[in-house]
């Protein structure tokens, strides 16, 4: 690693280093708490729309409670590495006892926001919490096991939506986002491989190969294709076949991203590529238009029981 010039870099101001540490683009990934919204048509009650806001609020505030605990627990490996060692913590911006006052503030809001949402809706968040701590104390350093870890986070975000709402929890729903959120980890480490190398900050990734990373590659990503499809024609609503066409496109230019050197930053990878945001809109934009028109009887049936 090349060093800094001193003082060529200026430290970050106390407030903004904490604002950092929250990491406010990784809330992103609480759009998992949507689906369960959207597909159950419950988007227009206003009501539902705002515990889903505070729902997801809650993990937000969780996930930046796991992000603080594990950038203390990685601090010296991350600034051993390009781009985290500019983290705040890792940097020294964010203090030790000005990190774990923050990490204290973000549980105890999270847990507040969840305990007015129900108490099964806490109970799926504290088991978040503690899936994401045990990532960060343990699993993280374990093969196979770590993407694992960090799927059942994307899943548990899924429930959390469902309970959120007091709705059923769908199988089609779980198994599609099992087989997403493998599909992400494991592309993710294949990213970081092809970036960093297997010597890179990640002390599991040298157990991990390409042809290895490829071949769990295939088989999740064909596991989340055919799960969307059947759920398209089991789920209920048979004209969302009519998404698949985009489901197929964001899978398949996920992979092509990865291969093109990212993947190791999967919210930087997905919120700098137009044409996968384009994809995601028209995505979501049919979805809202079948499932507002299925619920409305304004779509004929599409595919006849037993024909």
């Amino acid at each position: 690693m090349v060093e800094e010039p001193a003082g060529a870099r200026q430290p970050t101001p106390l407030p903004l280093a904490a604002l950092k540490q929250l990491r406010l683009k990784q809330w992103a990934k609480q759009v998992f708490l949507v689906p369960a919204l959207v597909f159950s048509g419950e988007f227009l009650d206003p009501s539902a729309i705002l515990r889903v806001v505070v729902a997801i609020l809650s993990f937000s505030l969780l996930a930046s409670a796991g992000y603080i605990l594990n950038d203390y627990l990685d601090r010296e490996a991350d600034r051993q590495h390009p781009k985290k060692r500019f983290r705040p913590i890792a940097s020294g911006d964010l203090p030790i006892p000005a990190a774990f006052a923050l990490f204290a503030a973000a549980v105890v809001g999270g847990v507040a926001l969840g305990w007015w949402l129900s108490p099964m809706f806490l109970v799926i968040a504290f088991t978040y919490l503690a899936t994401t701590l045990s990532y960060s104390f343990y699993f993280k350093h374990r093969v196979i096991l770590d993407v694992m870890l960090l799927a059942a986070c994307y899943v548990w975000r899924v429930i959390a939506g469902a309970v959120a709402l007091e709705l059923r929890v769908s199988p089609w729903l779980f198994l599609c986002a099992a087989f997403l959120a493998l599909f992400l980890g494991f592309n993710k480490r294949r990213g970081e491989l092809l970036k960093l190398g297997a010597g890179g900050t990640r002390r599991n990734l040298e157990h991990y190969s390409r042809e290895m990373l490829v071949e769990l590659q295939a088989i999740v990503t064909a596991s989340v294709v055919i799960c969307y499809a059947l759920y398209t024609v089991q789920g209920g609503n048979s004209w969302m076949v009519l998404t698949i066409p985009f489901v197929l496109y964001g899978v398949f230019r996920y992979i092509y991203l990865v291969d093109r050197g990212g993947g190791d930053a999967p919210d930087e990878l997905v919120f700098s590529d137009w044409p996968f945001l384009l994809n995601g809109a028209l995505y979501g934009l049919v979805a809202i238009l079948v499932i507002v028109g299925d619920k409305q009887g304004l779509l004929p049936p599409l595919l006849l029981d037993g024909s």
